[in-house]
């Protein structure tokens, strides 16, 4: 039994990281009456921890190569608990959003070494059942955050989702250091901080700059100036990557379109399936009046049937050809959100539930495919890298996907009360802050408003699908690894 002792302090680490990207969405609406926080700071509650993760997960894995992976993951373990510690006494939306920025750094350290850590830990037999374990968990953290958040938020505080974290963290950490052993560092290993920079600038201020947009509109001066410095530090970026001898991310990979197609795939999936719920979480509660417990449940049908498709699956779809599970897979999801895109004002909870389903087939085909097949994707000595590109897309996918389907769902909104209150730029942050009154017409803006997401998520779903469907290709074996760039450059 001790032999598995390692498992479960990963697994807990692994739990803990995923479990709050999606716990929060349930306890949006209270913590925007408790903080009255505005619409553009509850997204800033979802996307600043998913941008974390993105624009460091990769300069995480340097990290842990340099310092060893279980002291990086127990500092991320330390970094997590004493941003949750932050977060769950935050008196303000501000202090709130730069804890949750936090916690996404520690989260990065623990995402990036749990499978490495997994991979030296075990052998044979019991490595695939240590991974099996940790996927399961995964699946558990995606079905059972809405729910869980819902019982914390309605029975004690939505301030409780975060300070659960403690104890649980605590136990992890005492674990870890008694039965997980340190890896080996790897010599030369270094993090390219240039790289590192530049792309969190990148990725935060393009998100900053959509989600300004939603309220100032595309062509005031904050939002212009954002995507402006988004794309300056993207140019930065890439100058960077092409010339550096160890690169954050070599760009050489998207010269492969299976690669590519499955990186954008990535990113639309998080994007299609999970970026709307934030907002379908809202509409549960501040327009339909449900309670965080039957809000949480209301979403459970998605991640339960993701759930339960991966793990039926693992022995049949095995077989399968990544591109047909992800593909296929993206489709569904885009059928699923558009299923649910048929909200009046008279909709119940129960009207966006078959939509749920037929994503959630989706999901548990698709996700399970992705790591493997990005990696499949990239030569073998760059599998590494190209499993944390694909994370970091996910991330990112998520993270834009909250900042633009909020844009579209405002300006619906606005447009739908537009001629019927005096305000409906306000009322329109008010629906999404949950401090709109309860009238026929906000019903209906809400419902319209969410629509737009569904089919905006729709679309993108589709699209990605078809996408990858053209694109990858299964990999061809080859007679020798390519040397990597410092190889060559030495």
């Amino acid at each position: 039994m001790r032999k598995w002792l390692p498992l479960v302090a990963i697994c807990l680490g692994a739990f803990m990281l995923l479990v709050d990207v999606t716990i929060v969405t349930v306890a949006l609406p209270p913590m925007a009456r408790s903080l009255r926080a505005s619409f553009s700071g509850l997204q800033w509650v979802l996307d600043i921890y998913a941008l974390s993760l993105a624009a460091l997960l990769l300069g995480a894995g340097a990290l842990a190569d340099l310092l060893g992976r279980r002291r990086v993951y127990v500092a991320g373990l330390v970094i997590f608990a004493a941003a949750s510690l932050a977060c769950g006494l935050a008196p303000n939306a501000a202090t709130l959003i730069t804890a949750r920025a936090v916690q996404g750094i520690g989260g990065a350290a623990m995402f990036t070494t749990t499978l490495a850590l997994l991979n030296i830990t075990y052998h044979g037999r019991d490595r695939g059942v240590a991974f099996g374990v940790w996927g399961a968990v995964n699946g558990v953290a995606a079905a059972g955050g809405p729910v869980l958040g819902g019982l914390l938020t309605e029975h004690v505080s939505w301030r409780a989702i975060f300070l659960v974290n403690l104890p649980v963290t605590a136990v992890t950490v005492a674990l870890t250091l008694a039965c997980v052993r340190e890896t080996g560092r790897t010599p030369g290993a270094r993090p390219d901080v240039g790289g590192l920079c530049s792309f969190t600038v990148c990725a935060g201020a393009l998100t900053y700059g959509l989600i300004r947009a939603g309220g100032d509109g595309f062509g005031a001066a904050v939002p212009l100036a954002m995507f402006g410095l988004a794309a300056l530090a993207l140019v930065v970026f890439v100058a960077v990557e092409l010339r550096t001898r160890r690169p954050l991310l070599d760009l050489a990979l998207f010269r492969s379109p299976s690669f590519s197609a499955i990186m954008l795939g990535g990113a639309l999936l998080m994007a299609s399936a999970f970026a709307c719920l934030a907002f379908t979480s809202v509409w549960l509660q501040t327009v339909l009046g449900l309670g965080p417990v039957k809000a949480g449940l209301a979403l459970v049908p998605m991640a339960a049937t993701s759930f339960v498709v991966s793990a039926a699956g693992a022995r049949v779809l095995h077989r399968v050809p990544p591109r047909l599970t992800i593909g296929i897979g993206l489709l569904l999801i885009g059928a699923g959100a558009g299923l649910q895109g048929v909200l009046s004002a008279g909709s119940t909870w129960t009207a966006i539930t078959p939509g749920l389903v037929v994503g959630g087939l989706g999901v548990g085909l698709a996700i399970p495919s992705l790591s493997s097949a990005a990696m499949a994707a990239a030569p073998h000595q760059r599998g590494g890298m190209a499993g944390g590109a694909l994370n970091t897309s996910r991330q990112l996918g998520y993270a834009l996907g909250v900042a633009v389907l909020g844009v579209l769902m405002r300006a619906r909104v606005e447009h739908v009360l537009t001629g019927h209150v005096p305000d409906p730029h306000g009322m329109a942050g008010a629906v999404g802050g949950g401090r709109a009154p309860h009238l026929p017409i906000v019903r209906s803006a809400a419902a319209s408003g969410l629509n737009t997401v569904y089919a905006v998520a729709a679309g993108l779903g589709l699209a990605a699908g078809i996408i990858v469907l053209l694109l990858v290709r299964s990999p061809q074996p080859s007679a020798a690894p390519e040397p990597d760039r410092e190889t060559v450059a030495a």
